[in-house]
């Protein structure tokens, strides 16, 4: 099978880690000069780069007839503090490019999309549950997770119209080994102290970064796409993927600690820490993609901290 990936990010990578090992042929769709970073995270010639951007529905569709692509991994756009800075941008690439996506999978008849969404599509201003399942409401105010619901709906619409399987994830924050391009401050967070830790230098955090929050490590995260592009259950599924509890940003320092002794950090005032109060409930995931986290937020560290050192090892 060959599966286009749009976006060339950490969440994608990840997968296609997982899908290259069963022999499938990965294509990433991504309007920046990746390819190193590509062969890096899965081995340098096993996975091919178009340069596209997805706002561009012919470009988009003539590499899916090119490659005979058979299902699409949409990962592009926008992540939170971009999205704020440019809702007009972030329309164009979040939902505008999704649109492309659902357009392509309608014209060249392809079977499954799975999209990457997020747990900021929960409408977090309501009175939280013990655990969030997949039912509670969308809608949470704020621009990405706003268009993250709109990408949603819409392919919703086509899925129905159109007769395609649609798959949807909301990954709590993911973290591991990227370049943060598309604007993840908390992927970016994790590495920054990582790699302070590594330096034996302070780590500047800034204020809102410090929120209590669910991680979940980039390989758990691949492995969950990777279920939901072949598993016949996961067919019509909208599944939470975590780790399944709410960790503290002190939670978060001592894990790194337990690596890298050494570490200080300095909290850069600002903006206050939004807290997430509960947990998401993984429970359609380990029934639907027979999925579960294998890493905690320590032993998610230790492999985290060995690609840091990999990535150093290969001029990165």
């Amino acid at each position: 099978m060959s599966v286009l990936v749009t976006g060339a990010g950490l969440v994608g990578t990840s997968f296609a880690r997982h899908a290259i090992q069963r022999g499938e042929k990965i294509i990433f769709f991504d309007p920046e000069s990746r390819q190193s970073f590509i062969d890096f995270k899965c081995g340098k010639g096993k996975a091919e780069l178009v340069r596209g951007d997805v706002r561009d529905l012919p470009a988009l569709l003539d590499a899916v007839k090119k490659h005979k692509i058979e299902t699409i991994v949409h990962t592009a756009g926008l992540i939170g503090g971009r999205v704020q800075q440019s809702l007009s941008l972030a329309f164009d690439i979040n939902l505008g490019g999704t649109r492309n996506v659902a357009e392509v999978m309608r014209l060249a008849g392809l079977r499954r999309l799975v999209h990457i969404s997020t747990f900021g599509v929960y409408d977090t201003r309501r009175e939280m549950p013990g655990r969030v399942d997949e039912s509670f409401p969308r809608g949470a105010g704020r621009g990405y997770g706003n268009l993250k619901v709109a990408k949603e709906v819409l392919l919703e619409a086509y899925a129905d119209l159109h007769k395609f399987e649609l798959v949807m994830l909301r990954p709590a924050n993911v973290y591991g080994f990227g370049h943060f391009w598309a604007g993840s401050s908390g992927g970016a967070k994790m590495q920054a102290l990582l790699e302070a830790g590594l330096a034996g230098r302070k780590a500047c955090i800034p204020s809102a970064e410090t929120m209590a929050n669910e991680y979940v490590y980039a390989d758990d995260m691949g492995r969950a796409v990777d279920r939901a592009v072949t598993k016949p259950a996961a067919a019509g599924g909208v599944f939470n993927i975590g780790n399944g509890f709410v960790t503290s940003f002190a939670e978060v320092v001592e894990a790194v600690r337990q690596h890298c002794p050494a570490l200080e950090i300095e909290i850069e005032p600002g903006e206050p820490p939004k807290n997430k109060s509960a947990p998401l409930s993984i429970s359609a995931a380990k029934q639907n993609l027979d999925w579960r986290p294998v890493h905690d937020i320590v032993s998610g560290f230790g492999a985290y901290l060995s690609e840091i050192r990999s990535a150093r090892a290969h001029g990165f």
